[in-house]
C-alpha cells in the first residue's frame, strides 16, 4: 500500500472525527483537509482548488441568493398567514395543506430558508390554538427535508452528487430525475407523521411566558438608587453596579416620567429605579450595598421587559452562522445588536449565569431583552432566526412577480436541458440584481459561505481518493461483504451507512465522502452507478434520528424545546421505512 492510500485513509478518519465533533466548525475541517492534500502533493493546487469553481459550488452559492430574493418579497409570510387561519379552522387538513407547501416550495429553493420562515408561523399557530409547539416544529422540519430531495436544486447534497457523477464521466442529474423516487419518499413520510408521527411527538415546549419558560424569576429584581449613592451622575453604560457585580442593567425608571429611559441617553439620577438581571448570588449581595434598596420580590410577566421602547424576543443562533462556536463576549454581542441576553437554552438546559462564556453552537435559543428599532436588524441577520413574530417587515411586494418568474425561468431551463443548472442559477441572480430585487450587498450576504467552504474543502478529497486508488480500495471491501447477496444488498448497505454517518456530521460531506466509493463499487461490478449514486444522495439527506444530521432539525431543536431522544424516537422508525423503501424502488426507478 502507498503513502499517498495510507494518507489518503488517515485523512479520511480525521475527517469523519472533525466533522462529527465539535473541535473545529465543519468549514474549516473541510479547508483544513483541502490544505493537507496540497501540501503533501497528492493533488496539485488546480486539482485541490477546484472545488470552488466546481459547478456545484456556484450553483448551490446561487440558490441561497436566488431563495433570499424570494423571501425578501415578503410572500411567503402572506402564504404563512392564509395556512395560519386555515388550522385554526380545521387543524388536520389546515396542518396537512401548510406541510404540503413546505415540501413544494423546498422542492425549488432552500428549504433551510423555508422552515426559517415558518418557525415564527408554527409557534403563533400553537399559542392560538392552545397546543404545544413541539407538536409542529418537528414535522415542518420533516417536511422541509421530504420536499428537498424531490428535485436536483431541492438540496445542496443532490446538486453536489451531480457534480461528482459528472466529473468522473458520467451523465449529470437532470431536474426530475430525484422526482419519482423523491415523491414515494414524500407520501411515506406524510403517512407515517399524520398516522403515527405527530400523535407521538411529546409535548416539550408549554404556551407559556418567555420568563417563565427560561426561569427568570430568581434572575431579575428592580432596585432604587439611594441619594447618597456613588452610582448618581453616571451613565448607564459606564455604572458601578454593572462593572462590579456583573449584573445587566435593562432599564432605568426615572421618578417623573411614565416610560423607561435608553440605555445611553441619560445619566442616573436619585430615586431612579434600575430593572436588572444577575445570578441569585450577584442578587443577594445587593442586599449588603448601603447606596441601593431592593424592591419587595414580585412575579415578573414579559409584561415587565416589554415597555415604551423595549422588545423581548427569543432569538435561534442558525446553524452555520458567524456566531457558532463564539462566546457572547468575543462576539461583543450587547455592542453589535443592542440586545442584552437574559438566558440561554444551551443543548436542552436552560443557562442563567456566567452567560457570557458560554461558547454558542447552532440551535441555541437566546431570550433577548432589545429596544424595539434593532428587533429588525437582528430579524435580517443571517446569525439568527426569531422564534417569534416580529410584526410586518418592510418587504418589495411589487418584485414578487419577476422574482417567481425568474425562479420558474431557472428551473425550466435547467430541466428541459436549454442550460446547464450552474447557468441557470447564475443567470436567475443577475436578474434578479438587475431588477433590483436584491442588492449586490443583499446577495453577498445571502449566501451561507460555510457551506461554500464546505463544499470546496470536500470536494477535493473525493478526488484524491479516486486519484490514489483509495476509493478502489473501499469499494472491494463493499463488494466482499455483500456481492454474494447480489447488487441490491451493496446499495442497501451503501443507504444505510451514508444515513448513519450523516446522523453525526454534515450531510454534504457524507455525500462528498461516500459517492465516489459508490461509483467505483458499481465499476467493479460492471453495473450502472447510478443506483449507487441516487441511494448515497437520498440518504445523506434522509437523517431524522438526531437533531444535527440536518440544518433544519437543529433549528427546531431548542426552540421546541426537544430532548436529542425525541428526535430518536419518531426518527428512527421513519429512517427504518425510508432504507426499506430505497432498497425496493431505487432498483426499479434505475436499474442495475
Amino acid at each position: 500500500m502507498s503513502f499517498e492510500i495510507i494518507f489518503v485513509f488517515v485523512l479520511l478518519l480525521f475527517a469523519l472525527f472533525l466533522f462529527s465533533s465539535d473541535y473545529v466548525s465543519f468549514d474549516i475541517a473541510a479547508l483544513l483537509i483541502m490544505i493537507s492534500l496540497l501540501v503533501t502533493g497528492i493533488l496539485t493546487p488546480r486539482e485541490g482548488l477546484a472545488g470552488f469553481s466546481n459547478p456545484a459550488t456556484l450553483t448551490v452559492a446561487a440558490m441561497f441568493i436566488l431563495s433570499e430574493g424570494l423571501r425578501r418579497t415578503g410572500c411567503l409570510n402572506t402564504i404563512g398567514d392564509y395556512f395560519s387561519r386555515q388550522i385554526q379552522h380545521n387543524y388536520w387538513m389546515g396542518l396537512l395543506q401548510m406541510l404540503l407547501f413546505v415540501s413544494i416550495a423546498s422542492a425549488f429553493i432552500n428549504n433551510t430558508a423555508i422552515v426559517v420562515i415558518f418557525i415564527p408561523v408554527m409557534i403563533d399557530i400553537a399559542s392560538r390554538i392552545d397546543i404545544s409547539p413541539s407538536k409542529l416544529l418537528m414535522p415542518l422540519s420533516f417536511a422541509g427535508i421530504f420536499g428537498g430531495i424531490c428535485t436536483l436544486i431541492g438540496t445542496s447534497t443532490n446538486i453536489l452528487v451531480s457534480s461528482i457523477a459528472e466529473d468522473r464521466g458520467l451523465d449529470p442529474f437532470s431536474m426530475f430525475d430525484f422526482s419519482p423516487m423523491g415523491l414515494l419518499l414524500l407520501a411515506s413520510g406524510f403517512i407515517f407523521m399524520f398516522t403515527v408521527g405527530i400523535r407521538a411527538i411529546p409535548e416539550r415546549r408549554k404556551n407559556e411566558e418567555l420568563t417563565e419558560g427560561y426561569q427568570m424569576q430568581e434572575y431579575l429584581t428592580d432596585v432604587i438608587v439611594k441619594p447618597t449613592s456613588d452610582l448618581t451622575g453616571q451613565v448607564l453604560d459606564e455604572e458601578a453596579l454593572t462593572k462590579k457585580l456583573d449584573l445587566d442593567v435593562l432599564r432605568i425608571f426615572k421618578p417623573d416620567r411614565d416610560s423607561s429611559a435608553q440605555r445611553t441617553e441619560t445619566s442616573i439620577q436619585s430615586g431612579d429605579v434600575l430593572r436588572i438581571r444577575g445570578s441569585a448570588d450577584e442578587i443577594n449581595k445587593l442586599i449588603h450595598r448601603n447606596d441601593i434598596a431592593l424592591k419587595p420580590p414580585r412575579r415578573w410577566a414579559d409584561v415587565d421587559l416589554k415597555h415604551g421602547r423595549d422588545a423581548l424576543v427569543e432569538a435561534v443562533i442558525a446553524p452555520d452562522s458567524s456566531l457558532e462556536g463564539k462566546t457572547l463576549d468575543e462576539t461583543n454581542f450587547t455592542e453589535r445588536f443592542g440586545a442584552v441576553p437574559l438566558a440561554i437554552r444551551h443543548k436542552g438546559k436552560i443557562e442563567q449565569e456566567d452567560l457570557s462564556n458560554i461558547r454558542l453552537t447552532g440551535g441555541d435559543t437566546l431570550l433577548l431583552s432589545i429596544g424595539k428599532e434593532r428587533v429588525r436588524q437582528i430579524d435580517k441577520d443571517q446569525a439568527f432566526v426569531l422564534a417569534s413574530e416580529v410584526g410586518a417587515a418592510k418587504t418589495r411586494n411589487n418584485k414578487t412577480p419577476i422574482v417567481l418568474a425568474t425562479i420558474f425561468g431557472v428551473v425550466a431551463a435547467a430541466a428541459l436541458n436549454i442550460v446547464p443548472i450552474v447557468v441557470s442559477a447564475i443567470s436567475g441572480v443577475i436578474v434578479l440584481i438587475m431588477t433590483r430585487c436584491l442588492t449586490a450587498d443583499e446577495a453577498y450576504k445571502a449566501v451561507n459561505w460555510k457551506v461554500i467552504m464546505l463544499l470546496a474543502g470536500v470536494i477535493p478529497l473525493g478526488t484524491a481518493m479516486d486519484k490514489t486508488g483509495a476509493a478502489g480500495m473501499l469499494a472491494d471491501q463493499m463488494i466482499i461483504m455483500l456481492s454474494d447477496l447480489g447488487p441490491r444488498a451493496v446499495l442497501s448497505g451503501f443507504f444505510l451507512l451514508t444515513m448513519s454517518i450523516t446522523a453525526v456530521m454534515s450531510n454534504n460531506a457524507s455525500a462528498a465522502l461516500l459517492a465516489p466509493i459508490a461509483i467505483e463499487t458499481a465499476h467493479t461490478l460492471d453495473i450502472s452507478p447510478y443506483p449507487f449514486l441516487f441511494a448515497v444522495t437520498y440518504a445523506a439527506s434522509l437523517s431524522f434520528i438526531t437533531p444535527f444530521g440536518y440544518q433544519t432539525n437543529t433549528l427546531i431543536y431548542s426552540a421546541g424545546q426537544y430532548k436529542f431522544t425525541d428526535f430518536t424516537k419518531i426518527g428512527l422508525p421513519l429512517n427504518i421505512i425510508f432504507w426499506i423503501l430505497a432498497t425496493i424502488f431505487i432498483p426499479i426507478f434505475w436499474s442495475f
